[in-house]
């Protein structure tokens, strides 16, 4: 089972036909910001946590208990509020939002081995690189994929950044089938349906520039 690269916390977060994320980064001219981040897991999903009786554990580790572990571990971070709802249609959503003092709290949150979320300075401007997923050998099987897909709809992986100045995002590699990319100003988005993410092979990997 691959594994998509998410904060560092969810870093162990398995894809599933039953899961959607949502991370929304701000960056401000001094290098501080904000993170917003949404999990929305079907409740079929969160449910299967409790059949052997772990009733207190999530099936998926989006817990507070979670959150504020990695918070912890990062110098310049602060966990400023925390929910969990059962939204309409039987899904249960967690928001979070999180403020870092500077950039390297905001990349030691992306990624704490520091291989997956980068910040480099280019000609004058900046270039976030956020690698979401390695290349992988594995091929699946065609029916199953287009099965996947069908029972995953509605749930999408997204991703939204509001930079300081005019910004673009690049897709590496530059084709994704079905993932959308929108430009406006300084605020730059990317999203797939979460259906699709076992199809990629060669890997998927942001670089957002400004």
């Amino acid at each position: 089972m691959r594994k998509l690269f998410l904060p560092s916390c969810f870093a162990l977060l398995f894809l599933t036909s039953c899961l959607g994320a949502a991370m929304d980064i701000t960056i401000r001219a001094n290098g501080s910001g904000r993170i917003v981040l949404e999990y929305r897991v079907s409740q079929m999903l969160e449910s299967l946590g409790r059949l052997d009786g772990n009733e207190r554990w999530p099936a998926i580790p989006v817990g507070r208990a979670d959150l504020e572990r990695s918070v912890a571990r990062v110098p310049g971070l602060r966990l400023s509020s925390f929910s969990t709802v059962d939204a309409p249609g039987g899904d249960l959503v967690t928001r979070a939002v999180l403020d870092f003092r500077n950039t390297d709290a905001l990349l030691a949150f992306l990624d704490i081995t520091g291989n997956r979320a980068s910040l480099v300075r280019e000609n004058g401007g900046n270039v976030l690189r956020l690698v979401l997923l390695e290349p992988s050998d594995e091929i699946g099987n065609p029916e199953l994929l287009s099965l996947f897909r069908d029972v995953s709809a509605g749930y999408e992986i997204r991703i939204n950044l509001t930079l300081p100045g005019n910004a673009s995002l690049a897709m590496v590699p530059a084709q994704v089938p079905n993932a959308r990319v929108e430009l406006n100003g300084r605020n730059v988005s990317f999203a797939l349906g979460t259906g699709y993410l076992p199809s990629i092979t060669e890997g998927l990997a942001l670089e957002v520039s400004w």
